[in-house]
């Protein structure tokens, strides 16, 4: 069991600061290269305990949010083909375990998509404290297709458009949640 205050990580509540705090994803695009996005809007809170093995973090995303610089691209995304933001508007993450995996951490939990629920592993780098400011690494790949994004082109000479295998990285800083006196 690691203790927080060997990481000098002050057990509480702390909000992720979405001004200095980068969701993305990228995605194989014509069997040669990548696109890559980002989700503009989320919020999300990272609840350090004593033990940081006892530790959570949830966030949600927004939909609408998404951009990868084309906005013909994004209004693609939005819909039924993709993100279906019709009937899904938010992305969802709620870890289930954090765990030490030698310098690093597994961060455990439940990613919903589309209204779809899988777990996920995401190998998470602890960039340290600086004041009231927490840094995390975070990364992941998925396959679309496992939330029901099924989505595809063939090419004539053979593959496929949009890759099934999703890149998901995580930026983030957070501070630790400040309760108001008259709370």
């Amino acid at each position: 069991m690691t203790a927080a205050s060997t990481l000098n990580l002050t057990p509480g509540v702390w909000n992720i600061d979405t001004a200095h705090t980068a969701i993305g994803f990228s995605v194989r695009h014509m069997m040669v290269s990548k696109v890559k996005g980002t989700f503009k809007t989320f919020s999300g809170a990272i609840t350090v305990a004593d033990q940081v093995e006892d530790s959570s973090v949830k966030v949600t995303i927004d939909v609408p949010s998404v951009d990868t610089g084309n906005e013909q691209r994004d209004g693609h995304l939005r819909s039924a083909d993709f993100f279906d933001l019709d009937n899904h508007n938010t992305i969802g993450f709620a870890s289930t375990s954090i765990a030490p995996k030698g310098d690093d951490w597994v961060v455990t939990g439940d990613l919903t998509i589309n209204g779809i629920t899988k777990p996920v592993e995401l190998k998470t780098e602890f960039g340290g404290v600086a004041g009231e400011t927490a840094g995390f690494e975070a990364s992941t790949e998925i396959l679309r297709s496992d939330f029901g994004i099924k989505f595809q082109i063939p090419m004539e000479d053979g593959g496929v458009v949009v890759g099934d295998k999703v890149t998901i990285t995580l930026d983030v800083e957070a501070h630790p949640a400040k309760v108001e006196a008259n709370a």
